[in-house]
């Protein structure tokens, strides 16, 4: 008998310890990562790495809008491309030139202009980007098509109250 009753605090305290492994703020907080969340930081404006995925999604979209296949583009431009999560709004902003296919007239004279660069906005939690055309966005007096908010323009180092990238 005096077994027994040693053995059952053993096991209740072990069963607290195993309960508290698995806490429910456990289980919450990986889910919340694998649905596409914003960046864990959450109360700062972060600039982001433009991944694979992010930069095939940017050209598709900015394909789509200048009703093109994405086949008439190579890619973005090197060093035109900024990607940034904004909290305030709880968005992402991107921002991209497009480089055309040498085999593509159209998508060559399309970005000769003012198809050259756009902007990117898109509500954190969804997949689908809205894009603004800012081909005129270096030229003075021209009016930037999408407020980008000046946190993000201070991540990516540019001017406040533009929207194009310093040259």
């Amino acid at each position: 008998m005096n077994r027994r009753l040693l053995f059952l605090p053993v096991l209740f305290s072990g069963s607290l310890m195993l309960s508290a492994c698995g806490s429910p703020t456990t289980s919450t907080a990986s889910n919340s990562t694998a649905t596409s969340a914003p960046p864990a930081i959450a109360s700062v404006t972060r600039d982001l790495v433009v991944t694979p995925a992010v930069r095939s999604s940017l050209l598709d979209a900015a394909a789509a809008y200048h009703q093109l296949p994405p086949s008439d583009y190579v890619g973005l431009d090197p060093g035109t491309t900024y990607y940034a999560y904004d909290p305030t709004t709880n968005r992402y902003f991107a921002a991209a030139g497009l480089r055309p296919s040498s085999t593509s007239m159209a998508a060559q004279v399309g970005t000769q202009d003012d198809g050259a660069y756009n902007l990117f906005t898109r509500a954190a939690g969804t997949r689908t980007w809205t894009v603004y055309n800012d081909g005129l966005g270096g030229v003075q007096g021209t009016k930037c098509p999408l407020a980008v908010p000046s946190t993000v323009l201070k991540v990516w180092g540019w001017k406040s109250n533009t929207c194009y990238p310093p040259s």
